[in-house]
């Protein structure tokens, strides 16, 4: 699965909008839709403010793990 369409699934499937991923993420709505679109890759900062947001793991966040991993797990 790409980045962008975990960022995607991510965000509906805690029913995020896309203005409130962007605050977590400390982007713009708009760089944050270029993520979602895959126009734009995100930085490491980026990706573990959004791990962190979501509570699970980076590996998990990029799709190089099945175990979501959280900070409680």
């Amino acid at each position: 699965m790409l980045l962008s369409d975990a960022l995607r699934r991510f965000r509906k499937t805690y029913g995020v909008t896309q203005k409130q991923a962007a605050v977590a993420a400390g982007v713009t709505e708009r760089v944050y839709q270029a993520y979602e679109y895959g126009k734009v890759v995100p930085t490491a900062n980026v990706l573990i403010a959004m791990a962190d947001f979501f509570d699970v793991s980076l590996d998990y966040l990029v799709g190089r793990s099945g175990n979501p991993g959280g900070r409680g797990g």
